[in-house]
């Protein structure tokens, strides 16, 4: 499934070959953490801030398992390339965790570039709780890569 997607991916213009080595993985992991830990703080405060880190969070953590893989997003709809790469690699187990993380993408869009954009305290709950299981998620995969990969959530 990885494979045909990528083909098709690369093909279009939206994925290409990229190889990398845990020290270039790491740091994209260790700020997805990062804006997890700094979207807990605003839970409570700022659903915006919250849903948003969450998503980054996720973003960053995508991207660092794209790297995993040997692939990199390339065109301007990166954002979606990831979604859909990181989906494809975690398989049909996360189906549901994969589909509310491009719900997220396409709710932060809304959120960045239109005005008066609903988002309700239970959203981003949702959104934090989710980041939360999608990076520990990538984390696990790393680490089956990489036995002497530490970073933990």
């Amino acid at each position: 499934m990885i494979e045909g997607l990528a083909k098709k991916l690369e093909k279009e213009g939206k994925l290409a070959a990229q190889k990398v080595g845990i020290v270039q993985i790491e740091p994209l992991l260790k700020e997805a953490i990062i804006d997890l830990e700094e979207s807990k703080k605003t839970l409570h405060i700022a659903d915006r801030a919250t849903y948003i880190m969450a998503y980054t969070a996720m973003l960053k953590a995508g991207r660092a398992l794209l790297l995993l893989k040997g692939y990199r997003p390339t065109d301007g709809a990166q954002h979606k390339t990831v979604v859909e790469m990181t989906g494809a690699i975690l398989g049909d187990k996360y189906v549901s965790l994969v589909n509310h993380f491009e719900t997220m993408r396409r709710k932060r869009n809304e959120l960045t570039y239109e005005a008066g954009t609903l988002l309700s305290g239970s959203e981003s709950k949702q959104a934090l709780d989710d980041a939360t299981l999608l990076i520990r998620n990538i984390l696990k995969e790393v680490k089956l890569r990489n036995s002497q990969f530490e970073l933990k959530l």
